[in-house]
């Protein structure tokens, strides 16, 4: 009789999700059933997704079942993510994989006399550390709390701290999606939900790297494993609609001359972007793997994938555990009495 284990990719209908859901079904022991959950914002998305995920097992002929389910959530809601953790607890007694891939920005488009500069400088910093994509200030959820930060920090977190029974049922597997542009310099601990910041989609990566840091012994204890990995650099449709053609192919032509240079971490293609998740969830031992490290999906000139491990920075753990405990203990209280139900038919 073949096992069954239940995936959640948060962000499936990203390039970056989409790929993960892709290798988890190539990855996973063909003697499981699997059941990929997709996640979106809107039932239109969701059905595209799973038409590709179905074209895909067809095209790798996996041998084992795969089946298909769906969760509407909007991590800038919290009633939207309360009532996520409510259709994931009717549904499965059990969470063996959650990959957390959330990456919202608030970007409002590119200084491109900057980028040009840039690029004319220093071509192979340009590519890798940007800082020419502009983005709004102040920007929040209709909660109240800094967009970007609810959405790819505080609403994850909170949904984590939500479904931990299910998680721990299926001694799971969490994998946190940073960035390569999670540096310390992008977070100030006296603007936590970076409201202040011009640079909040990376400090809230850096805001990823360390609740990672904070929160993975904790998941050991309970038999979950976590890990915090990023992806590289690699062609992000949330970007495209800054781009002409002109751009968009002056970006790729960039990024491959990036790789020729050196760089390890243009992966460019978002099936490549995909191997340090799929890595550390299928391949990585919690006995060996230092857990304490961000493991990244990096590149040879040539393009061969392969992963690569850094060092996290761990300057304001305590700080940033503290603020995430309380806006947990707020949020609790507020949601007490909060029931809803959206489900509709796939």
């Amino acid at each position: 009789m073949s096992s069954r284990k239940v995936a959640v990719i948060t962000g499936t209908n990203s390039n970056l999700g989409i790929n993960i859901a892709y290798r988890l079904i190539e990855r996973e022991d063909p003697n499981t059933r699997l059941t990929i959950v997709v996640t979106s914002r809107t039932l239109p998305r969701v059905r595209e997704v799973i038409e590709l995920l179905k074209e895909h097992v067809k095209k790798v002929n996996r041998v084992g079942l795969v089946d298909y389910d769906y969760l509407l959530v909007d991590f800038t809601n919290m009633v939207s993510i309360l009532n996520a953790y409510y259709d994931l607890q009717k549904q499965y007694k059990a969470i063996h994989y959650l990959f957390i891939n959330a990456a919202q920005g608030v970007y409002d488009g590119i200084d491109w006399f900057a980028a040009v500069k840039d690029v004319l400088m220093n071509p192979l910093d340009a590519v890798t550390y940007p800082t020419y994509k502009i983005q709004r200030v102040g920007v929040k959820s209709a909660d109240g709390m800094g967009l970007v930060f609810q959405a790819n920090v505080f609403g994850p977190y909170y949904f984590i701290h939500k479904i931990l029974p299910l998680l721990k049922e299926g001694n799971a597997i969490i994998v946190w999606i940073s960035s390569i542009m999670s540096l310390p310099k992008y977070l100030s601990f006296e603007d936590m939900e970076l409201l202040k910041s011009d640079a909040s989609y990376e400090g809230s990566k850096r805001l990823v790297d360390l609740i990672h840091l904070g929160t993975y012994k904790e998941m050991k204890a309970l038999g979950i494993h976590q890990y915090v990995v990023h992806p590289g650099i690699f062609t992000s449709h949330s970007f495209f609609k800054f781009l002409n053609i002109f751009t968009y192919y002056g970006m790729l032509f960039l990024f491959y001359f990036a790789r020729l240079l050196g760089s390890k971490w243009h992966n460019i293609d978002g099936y490549k972007a995909a191997n340090a998740p799929i890595y550390v969830a299928t391949l990585a031992n919690p006995h060996f793997d230092n857990q304490e490290v961000k493991f990244g999906s990096a590149t040879s000139f040539d393009g061969i994938e392969y992963i690569e491990r850094s060092d996290i920075d761990p300057t304001g753990v305590s700080d940033v555990m503290d603020y995430m405990k309380l806006k947990t203990k707020e949020w609790d209280e507020k949601l007490k009495d909060q029931i809803t139900n959206s489900r509709v038919p796939v």
